[in-house]
């Protein structure tokens, strides 16, 4: 797993507004839909979360990119994205908009909300 940057999402991810355009549409850059786990080092639940993330990003290896954006680091690009409770999933599928989902669900949850929304 990555961990993003406000510059390696910009150059992974998407623009979206990242650029300084006000009212950028979203437009992903990616060559698999991706799941950006918006984390901290110090959030129980973020810990719960993170070994789960860890054996999807190999289960689905191939089929989805998943990233962790330390939104104690990259405090503006979480702003960006209106991140106020953590762990915060953002689902990216390959055509649409990106879905954000605060909480850290159990595995059988994350991968059906996977299956549903990234379509892999």
């Amino acid at each position: 797993m990555e961990h993003l940057t406000l510059e390696s999402f910009k150059e992974k991810i998407c623009t979206c507004g990242l650029d300084g355009k006000e009212g950028a549409e979203w437009s992903y850059k990616g060559d698999l839909p991706c799941l950006i786990d918006f984390y901290a080092d110090w959030c129980g639940p973020c810990k719960r979360v993170a070994p789960i993330l860890e054996d999807l990003a190999k289960e689905f290896e191939g089929k989805v990119h998943i990233y962790k954006v330390d939104t104690e680091a990259q405090q503006e690009l979480a702003a960006m994205f209106g991140i106020q409770s953590i762990p915060t999933l953002l689902y990216v599928p390959m055509e649409g908009k990106p879905q954000l989902a605060a909480g850290a669900p159990p595995k059988p949850q994350l991968v059906q909300t996977m299956k549903d929304i990234l379509k892999i």
